[in-house]
């Protein structure tokens, strides 16, 4: 009686890694770039990631899916009016891992610009913007994927927040204190 031997195919694993997302950028309605940064050297060259956005904005702007994969990578992304967002991982990334900095990417930047997410807003807040990409991803590696600890980093304020410290600064300014508007003035 001989040992009966299995036959299991070799699988090979990635060996897990923080470096999760290679690109993340904003095309507009035409596909042109307003935003972009790359955290590896998969597109070296600025000529080489614009083709690449161009060729990611043709496969992507007229479909409703929120993933596509492409040219070996996974590439999750989201349109709002005029303006299209992407986040590429590779391909064998967690889309849910990429999906979760996409939501985080676009809340963030819907809070900052004031649920006003359009190109012109965008341009007009454009250092903001890359400042909540930073908040989100170093180098590839995931920070932050909750919006509201994004705002907090970057300490952006709606409109119906009151500046907390505001009117105690111009009444100490201008020489008034809560005892002062206490006691009545002498003439």
């Amino acid at each position: 009686m001989g040992c009966a031997r299995l036959s299991v195919p070799f699988l090979w694993f990635q060996e897990p890694s923080l470096y999760t997302v290679k690109a993340i950028f904003i095309l507009d309605n035409d596909g042109q770039r307003l935003l972009a940064k790359y955290y590896d050297d998969t597109f070296p060259s600025m000529k080489e990631q614009k083709a690449f956005e161009k060729n990611v904005f043709n496969k992507t702007h007229k479909t409703d899916s929120e993933i596509a994969f492409l040219e070996g990578l996974t590439i999750v992304y989201k349109s709002s009016i005029d303006l299209f967002f992407y986040v590429v991982g590779s391909s064998h990334e967690n889309e849910l891992m990429l999906m979760a900095v996409l939501t985080c990417l676009f809340d963030s930047l819907n809070h900052m610009l004031r649920k006003n997410v359009e190109k012109r807003s965008l341009l007009d807040n454009m250092d903001g913007a890359f400042l909540v990409v930073d908040e989100i991803v170093d180098g590839g590696v995931i920070l932050e994927s909750d919006p509201q600890q994004v705002i907090q980093k970057v300490n952006f304020r709606t409109i119906s927040e009151p500046a907390a410290y505001g009117f105690v600064l111009f009444d100490y300014i201008a020489g008034r204190s809560e005892q002062s508007e206490s006691v009545p003035p002498r003439c």
